[in-house]
């Protein structure tokens, strides 16, 4: 079986991957392997085309390939609250909640990734077509194999980009390098209200794998809920999975970023999450009118949550 996730070196889908590679899938009986596909809207088109089973990625893009979630639903989230960071370069001297500071510059930030900026910059009384915010993909990107948060990091240091809008591993790079300084971390109560739940990372299965194979979509829940646990209970695991996958460097950053994450760690969804989720998404056009909670969450797998 395959799980799909948009960007691997990284901390906002690790418990997918930490799943896999501490071997708790396979302890539910599952084998799984996990694969790169970028931008996120690709992996759920992977899913609705059956070239995948799962997709751990940011929830609001269900709806790229799932129309008014028709088809498939959210099995548990890996994390809680929109995952985002805001960075800039440090020579701009932008301070921490400012906003307004993206005013003329060129941010990067990866499709679909993307929304949860501009709607929280409007939310803000930003118009980035009225205040020259140029939001785009970061330069080379787009090609296969490439992890977002790192490349974005590297453009910044190149001066490509004034900003990004990027997962926790690009952000610490940047930071460490003394290119970036965040100015956005929505997780930890940075931006306008109702931010945080205008997404949230997640793991989603169509409806037929839900209906055909119910075992196997509550297995594959389970896992993401021992995997939260077991990482609470010893963040050192996360970089034992880092030095199997990741860049040297990335891989000794990634118990830090997981450890700040751990507060947030809750295979849960809420019916808040989703009423949030769904405003959102009506904000931006990509939904009509309400969807009931129980047809974007598979709500029969909510006692394995916890």
């Amino acid at each position: 079986m395959k799980l799909a996730v948009p960007d691997l070196i990284s901390n906002s889908y690790f418990p997918a991957v930490a799943a896999a590679e501490l071997g708790f899938f396979k302890q539910e009986g599952l084998d799984v392997a996990i694969e790169l596909i970028f931008p996120v809207d690709k992996a759920y088109a992977a899913l609705r085309d059956g070239a995948v089973e799962f997709v751990g990625g940011s929830a609001h893009t269900v709806l790229a390939a799932f129309p008014q979630f028709e088809g498939a639903k959210l099995l548990c989230a890996q994390a809680q609250g929109m995952y985002w960071f805001l960075v800039m370069h440090k020579d701009l001297g932008v301070q921490r909640g400012d906003i307004a500071a993206v005013k003329g510059r060129r941010i990067g930030a990866a499709p679909w990734v993307e929304m949860g900026l501009r709607r929280l910059l409007v939310a803000a009384g930003v118009d980035p077509e009225r205040d020259g915010v140029k939001i785009a993909p970061v330069p080379g990107s787009l090609a296969a194999g490439v992890n977002f948060g790192v490349t974005a990091a590297k453009a910044l240091e190149e001066r490509q980009i004034d900003g990004f809008w990027a997962n926790g591993m690009g952000t610490e790079v940047a930071v460490r390098r003394g290119v970036g300084t965040v100015v956005l971390d929505v997780r930890r109560g940075d931006g306008p209200k109702g931010c945080f739940d205008y997404t949230f990372a997640s793991i989603a299965a169509t409806d037929r794998l839900i209906g055909g194979s119910p075992e196997t979509a509550a297995a594959a829940v389970r896992a993401i809920a021992r995997t939260l646990k077991a990482l609470k209970a010893d963040v050192s695991l996360a970089t034992g999975v880092g030095r199997k996958l990741f860049p040297p460097t990335e891989a000794e950053l990634i118990a830090e970023l997981i450890r700040r994450d751990l507060p947030y760690y809750d295979a849960g969804i809420s019916t808040q999450s989703i009423a949030g989720l769904e405003a959102f998404a009506r904000d931006l056009g990509i939904l009509k009118g309400d969807v009931p909670y129980e047809r974007v969450v598979a709500t029969q797998f909510a006692p394995l949550w916890r």
